[in-house]
């Protein structure tokens, strides 16, 4: 049983994660059903097929729009009233979308709707990390992770099944409809971790707005090298991702002719690597130190990444490329919490302030990977993809290197 650390029951921390968990499936639903059905919106709005990927990544980078704002005023305000605020917004511009009749109007609710995800990784996941302890906040970032993995690992399958029934704008009606849902769970079980007297006697103050320091603040945490690798490593491991995510309906349905049904199945055991790799992260988070977690991850991740490479040159097809991904997968699940949680400590300034660049910097190099990555090329082919996504993975050993050769100064400093 969790014990968090303010002064709230067990049972309403549990349902406070589980709340959590269930705008952040929301707000990645919002782009993995819609996935498979893009096609169809192309199609139906008179646009070319070269718009598929942009659904993705022009969500992305609008979960960087306002970071750098909603982290302080996290800060001032609270996480709690932050959050309310930002699932407002996705509910909103999700029942926009039923009206959209050109490519233009799409692309820009898209990006809008991308603030809810910004929301999600700049207010939540500090709150979750301030009422927990450390192996805790792991061990529900990595459940978090599992839930919300639900949406690519079902996601493209749900979007297919209910494109049997539905079109694809009234998927979208679903979505505000359950962000109403989200928003009254949000309301009930949240707490505020700021201001409030935690079970130690301490309180977390909130921090005022200046925007003189807080510039100074965001030019600060830039010239710390350790986040600046750490938040670079956690947008770098994950690109290979995030390019399936945005490339598979074109390398799949478009260019291999698969059904949206044999797309869909096809992402199974992805996102099924995944999971296992959190499932994995939540056995072991209190085992061995952090950096030592981040290090056997690399086993799998560069392994699937060199194996994805290797097979798909070798046999090309799409179990080749799928199998080498499936094994990266296991290791991004188990590195990816773990690489949070280190690169969001890995200052003393305030969690929302550095979460709110973490989440810029990893959200922006994910957005713009992915868009790069279409750009180039990678979705000629099967095999163009795997030497693409392979390269783009293998760059986050840099950043990797310098956030775990921090951690070894650190603990060399620390007094015996």
């Amino acid at each position: 049983m969790l014990t968090p650390l303010i002064n709230i029951t067990p049972l309403r921390a549990f349902c406070f994660a589980m709340t959590l968990a269930l705008f952040e499936l929301l707000t990645y639903l919002a782009s993995d059903v819609v996935m498979p059905a893009m096609p169809v919106v192309v199609a139906d709005l008179d646009a070319s097929p070269a718009y598929i990927p942009h659904a993705l990544n022009l969500y992305l980078l609008g979960g960087v729009l306002l970071q750098w704002l909603i982290g302080p005023l996290a800060d001032r305000y609270g996480r709690r009233p932050l959050l309310l605020v930002g699932c407002a917004i996705f509910c909103v511009t999700c029942l926009a979308a039923f009206w959209v009749q050109g490519i233009e109007l799409f692309n820009l609710l898209r990006l809008l709707q991308g603030i809810g995800l910004g929301f999600v990784v700049t207010v939540s996941y500090p709150a979750l990390n301030e009422a927990f302890s450390e192996a805790d906040a792991v061990r529900m970032m990595a459940l978090l992770a599992n839930i919300a993995l639900l949406s690519p690992l079902l996601g493209p399958l749900v979007g297919t099944l209910l494109l049997e029934w539905v079109s694809w704008r009234w998927l979208f009606v679903i979505f505000g409809a359950c962000a109403v849902l989200s928003w009254l769970a949000l309301y009930r079980f949240m707490p505020e971790t700021l201001g409030v007297e935690r079970r130690d006697g301490s309180r977390l103050a909130c921090q005022p707005i200046h925007l003189k320091s807080l510039l100074a603040g965001y030019v600060q945490l830039l010239g710390n090298r350790q986040f600046v690798a750490g938040s670079a490593a956690l947008g770098l491991v994950g690109l290979p991702l995030i390019g399936w995510i945005g490339l598979s309906p074109v390398l799949l349905i478009h260019d291999e002719g698969l059904s949206t049904l044999d797309y869909a199945l096809w992402q199974l055991p992805v996102f099924g690597g995944l999971i296992l790799g959190n499932l994995i992260i939540n056995r072991i988070a209190d085992r061995y130190p952090l950096k030592s977690l981040v290090r056997r991850a690399l086993w799998p991740f560069l392994a699937g990444l060199l194996g994805m490479m290797l097979a798909t040159w070798l046999v090309p097809g799409v179990p080749s490329l799928v199998a080498g991904l499936s094994v990266y997968a296991l290791g991004l699940g188990i590195a990816n919490a773990v690489l949070y949680r280190m690169t969001l400590f890995s200052s003393e300034q305030s969690k929302g302030l550095v979460s709110a660049m973490l989440g810029m910097i990893t959200i922006a190099l994910l957005g713009l990977g992915g868009a790069l990555l279409a750009m180039l090329g990678a979705g000629a082919s099967l095999l163009s993809f795997a030497l693409a996504a392979g390269l783009a993975g293998i760059l986050a050993l840099w950043p990797l290197r310098i956030v775990l050769g921090a951690c070894v100064e650190q603990a060399e400093a620390m007094p015996e």
